[in-house]
């Protein structure tokens, strides 16, 4: 068994020995416990991690591995009846919503950075992405430094923001950036010919395209700005509640159950329109899944 693999189920273990023994909860978890209800952050947007189906409701991958969580708090709390409230948050909020108590968890496609860590904590990596950008074929861009002179879209709040304004310093380029609220309306500027490319993580590129009217009119920059972990979020300095957030999504991996969540999401139909992204887990998300860690970028 792998050390952090080792090191997440003793954290857990241990964690988990201290409400059998009665020990004071703190943080997340005392407020669980007092207020009978668990407040999940979710994205209306980011397919297929956490977006909202057919009948507004919130789906996805990192929905999924959440609810897990979400399960492992019933059951170590004996609270079968814990209320789940639902809050949609944006890549602009959801740090703030999660430090002023808002949400509990947050359950989108958050990258886990080094700076990010200053403010919240994460739970083991369940994705990991390139940043890259998605323009129309009829474009004539095959690279990011065809961008130069360009206007360009991102969503506000995210990584992409200054990795595209450090890649401009670096290769001598110069772009216009307009931001939308959330990739869905990042990439309408594209899809309208406001913006030439979408600059974001590739397979919430890809979701976009997939559920597009003419998928077939994008194509995605092979290029890379940087590799990206994802991970659920929580807040910082809560030991107890990130134990039992390693060990639940820890052996989640380690069981091999992740590989039929990522299925279900990756290389399946997915709702609302039965659309397969076709996205087969990459040499580093397998090693994220058997090497269970929190290491941000």
């Amino acid at each position: 068994m792998a050390k952090t693999t080792r090191l997440v189920l003793a954290l857990v273990c241990a964690s988990l020995a201290s409400y059998a023994a009665g020990q004071q909860l703190t943080g997340t978890l005392k407020k669980i416990k007092e207020t009978g209800s668990i407040a999940i952050g979710y994205r209306e947007s980011s397919i297929p991690f956490s977006y909202l189906d057919d009948r507004q409701q919130p789906v996805g991958y990192a929905m999924d591995l959440c609810m897990k969580v979400v399960g492992a708090v019933k059951a170590e709390l004996k609270m079968p009846g814990l209320k789940v409230q639902l809050q949609p948050v944006t890549s602009s909020n959801r740090i703030p919503l999660m430090q002023n108590g808002t949400i509990d968890l947050e359950c989108g496609s958050t990258t886990n950075s080094v700076e990010r860590q200053k403010q919240v904590s994460f739970g083991p990596t369940y994705f990991v992405i390139n940043v890259t950008a998605a323009v129309k074929k009829s474009s004539g861009i095959n690279s990011l430094a065809d961008l130069n002179g360009k206007t360009i879209s991102t969503t506000s709040g995210t990584t992409s923001v200054p990795l595209i304004k450090k890649y401009e310093k670096t290769r001598s380029i110069e772009v216009k950036e307009i931001y939308g609220k959330d990739h869905a309306e990042s990439f309408l500027l594209v899809a309208d010919d406001r913006a030439a490319a979408f600059v974001m993580d590739d397979i919430l590129l890809a979701g976009q395209i997939a559920n597009s009217r003419n998928p077939s009119d994008y194509r995605i920059i092979p290029e890379s700005l940087r590799q990206e972990p994802y991970s659920m979020m929580l807040r910082k300095d809560d030991p107890q509640f990130k134990a039992l957030v390693d060990g639940t999504i820890g052996r989640v991996m380690q069981s091999g159950e992740i590989g039929r969540i990522y299925a279900k999401w990756f290389t399946s139909p997915i709702p609302p329109r039965g659309i397969n992204l076709n996205f087969p887990m990459t040499p580093a998300i397998r090693d994220a899944f058997a090497h269970p860690n929190d290491k941000g970028v």
